[in-house]
């Protein structure tokens, strides 16, 4: 079912993003300022060629035909097929999403447990000023800050993936420069994140604080460092963890404002260029993967959560018995009321 769910989000996101780029007012041909030295002949041979001269239910038609058989065309203004360029920038997106959510895991949730155990009191009340300060501060406002302090320190490089000449480095010290180009980007998008993951930590770990077992086993005279870490941690997890199908549409909204301002050549760039310059197979295209991505992302986080909390894989099981024993009462009384009849 969520299969399916993920294939019609695909959908509609990939039509709609085809059909406004196409309905808004301009020309995308016009858009590639390409047409001073030419023509009105040649103007309306090349957007005869290019399909511009349609109606957009005909354009639209096309395209659909296509795109069933995983056919998205070429894009307008780089000249390359739609899906190879959508390849190269979802996979620099991936890795500074991916990036990012490692690092606002691994600062929001230690941070969010030791918030949400109350002790020490005066680091709880730092940690909650930060995450405010933190969630006040939405990425594009992040990366401009960074960058500003980047370029004042010059700890970091203000923009792009790699240094110019890191094709000549050794494999060691290509990753090292690859590693240091994504600090900034990551550290941006992944701070309004590991706000909002200390806070819901934070909650969830003083929800479980009065649970029983854990009162029990406080009174059993277990350290209380090993109650937190051990028997406290896990069952708190479940609201953080269902929260990460949520966090793809955070990492992708916040990843076009931070790889405009850091010149991370990512999806979110490629999208903004293609609906500068009216690029409907890209638009098409690059709205398309943001829906898979988020699709795939939302599946996954359903996994985990399944694979952390027993409990959601009881009630799966409880109601997929339940399922089964309606389908048999309703098999028996149909036989029932058959019986009659053959006597």
């Amino acid at each position: 079912m969520r299969a399916i769910t993920t294939i019609a989000l695909v959908w509609i996101a990939a039509s709609s993003m085809l059909l406004l780029v196409r309905l808004a007012p301009g020309d995308p041909w016009f858009a590639e300022g390409t047409v001073q030295h030419m023509t009105p002949e040649q103007i309306a041979a090349q957007r005869h060629r290019l399909g511009l001269d349609r109606a957009w239910w005909d354009l639209y038609g096309d395209w659909l035909g296509h795109a069933i058989r995983l056919d998205f065309g070429s894009s307008l203004r780089y000249q390359r097929p739609v899906p190879q360029l959508v390849a190269e920038r979802a996979a620099n997106t991936a890795v500074l999403a991916l990036s990012a959510l490692l690092l606002a895991t691994i600062v929001g949730l230690p941070l969010g447990v030791i918030a949400g155990s109350g002790r020490p009191r005066l680091v709880a009340v730092a940690i909650r000023v930060s995450s405010i300060v933190a969630l006040s501060a939405p990425p594009l406002l992040m990366s401009l800050i960074l960058a500003w302090f980047a370029a004042r320190t010059g700890w970091f490089p203000i923009g792009g993936v790699s240094h110019v000449d890191a094709e000549r480095f050794a494999f060691i010290d290509r990753v090292r420069d690859a590693l240091w180009h994504l600090a900034l980007p990551a550290i941006a998008l992944a701070l309004p994140l590991a706000a909002t993951f200390e806070r819901l930590q934070a909650d969830a770990v003083s929800a479980v604080r009065a649970e029983p077992f854990i009162l029990g086993a406080l009174a059993r005279g277990v350290p209380q460092s090993r109650v937190l870490w051990r028997d406290l941690w896990r069952p708190a997890l479940g609201p953080v963890v269902a929260l990460y199908g949520l966090a793809a549409g955070h990492l992708l909204s916040g990843a076009l404002a931070v790889e405009f301002v850091t010149s991370w050549p990512g999806l979110g760039r490629l999208m903004f260029d293609a609906l500068g310059a009216r690029d409907l197979p890209l638009a098409a295209g690059c709205a398309a993967a943001a829906a898979l991505f988020l699709g795939v992302w939302t599946m996954l986080s359903d996994l985990a959560l399944r694979v952390i909390d027993p409990r959601l894989r009881e009630t799966a099981g409880d109601d997929a018995r339940e399922s089964a024993s309606m389908v048999r009462a309703a098999s028996l009384a149909g036989i029932a009321a058959e019986e009659p009849q053959r006597w």
